[in-house]
């Protein structure tokens, strides 16, 4: 005899197999729009003419840089961009005496939000 988890557990996977079976005959326009992009990306990039292996080593190489790129562009675009800021209010006023005022009130800033700078 099935104890009621062994029954649950049936229950549950036989429902999910039913829902993925709907899915995939019935697709949604989520799914037939992730599966058009999917298809331009391939197209694009002449994807479709490769293996299955150099598809693979060229998404990874693609993820990679990608990934990279947004790492490095999170943890220096926001220093240089107060670099520049820092360097244009120089031009304006020609002192530093807005660019201590601008450092005070962004360390101040900091403070409040990461606890200590």
């Amino acid at each position: 005899m099935l104890d009621s988890t062994s029954t649950a557990t049936a229950v549950l996977l036989g429902s999910a197999s039913i829902l993925l079976l709907a899915i995939m005959l019935h697709p949604s326009s989520l799914l037939r729009w992730l599966q058009r992009k999917r298809y331009q990306y391939e197209v694009t990039f002449s994807l479709y003419m490769l293996t299955s292996t150099e598809k693979f080593i060229f998404n990874s190489i693609l993820f990679l840089l990608l990934s990279l790129l947004i790492i490095a562009a999170s943890l220096y675009l926001p220093e240089h961009v107060v670099l520049i800021t820092n360097r244009v209010l120089y031009y304006f006023s020609g002192n530093d005496s807005s660019y201590d005022a601008f450092m005070d009130t962004g360390k101040q800033g900091m403070v409040t939000a990461y606890g200590s700078v």
